[in-house]
Order: structure tokens, then C-alpha cells, then sequence
């Protein structure tokens, strides 16, 4: 049997009907219930400039967490 883009499969039948279209993962179904929607609308709301402040603001914030955890560490 020949696929649509002339693969052949000797021992596979070829349908589309077999997939399952309205079939659903267990484990994504379970990691979207711990998913925040707002916050995937704020983000989709910003523009590809705003998003890249917002990261390199995120990256300055580690940056002085890290900073202070190691100052803690010495004893400062």
C-alpha cells in the first residue's frame, strides 16, 4: 500500500479513520489543570518587544537573587 506522499508500507495499512482524532493525553489533560490562563493571555496580549523587556527584566531579577543568596552565603 502506497501513502499519500508515495511511502510504502508493506505491512501497515494505511487509513486516516484509524487516528483518533478527539483522543486526549492523560498527562497533558493533567498538566493543563496546573496551567494559569491569564497569564498566557497577558503575555499573548504584549508585543514580541514588550515580551523581550519583560524577559530581560525576569533575567536582571535572578541575577540579584542569585547575588544576595551568595552574599548570604559569606555571611554579609
Amino acid at each position: 500500500m502506497q501513502a499519500p506522499d508515495g511511502l510504502s508500507f508493506p505491512d501497515f495499512v494505511y487509513r486516516l479513520d484509524m487516528a483518533q482524532v478527539n483522543w486526549k493525553d492523560p498527562v497533558i489533560e493533567a498538566y493543563k489543570r496546573d496551567v494559569d490562563l491569564t497569564l498566557l493571555k497577558k503575555n499573548l496580549r504584549l508585543t514580541p518587544e514588550e515580551r523581550i523587556l519583560a524577559a530581560m527584566e525576569l533575567q536582571k531579577l535572578a541575577e540579584e537573587v542569585r547575588r544576595a543568596g551568595r552574599e548570604a552565603r559569606r555571611g554579609r
